[in-house]
């Protein structure tokens, strides 16, 4: 395999991907940001966003398999400032949140912290995903 010609092949894929993930937010699509797997009582799970495409308006939490019992959301921009999303709520499962406004303007979400549990103690092992427009 030939890196010299590799390289740029993949630095042009990069950018492609970022301008189309760019495009897309500002169409308003929702775009999946990552997820996770609530494993119990009192979990704690961070997804982290790169930098290019970092950059939404809104987020929104959706939930599958089982209902989840949020007890706290926070965003991390990448400038260091935080924000807490005012919502404590149990999110059904095929659920999700109502699209949550972020303060600001241009800033980059680095990452966004949960604080959960299963809202009921059965076998299925719920998943909150992460969208952002």
């Amino acid at each position: 395999m030939n890196t010299k010609k590799t390289l740029p092949v993949f630095a042009v894929l990069l950018l492609v991907f970022g301008f189309n993930q760019a495009l897309n937010a500002q169409r308003g699509r929702w775009i999946h940001l990552g997820d996770k797997h609530v494993d119990g009582h009192s979990d704690h799970d961070k997804i982290s966003i790169g930098g290019s495409e970092g950059r939404f308006r809104q987020l929104q939490i959706r939930v599958r398999e089982a209902d989840v019992d949020f007890q706290r959301v926070v965003v991390h921009f990448g400038n260091g400032e935080d924000e807490e999303l005012r919502f404590r709520e149990v999110i059904r499962a095929g659920g999700q949140t109502q699209p949550l406004d972020l303060r600001g303007y241009d800033r980059v979400i680095k990452s966004v912290e949960f604080w959960y549990e299963k809202a009921h103690w059965g076998e299925r092992r719920p998943t909150v995903e992460l969208y952002g427009r």
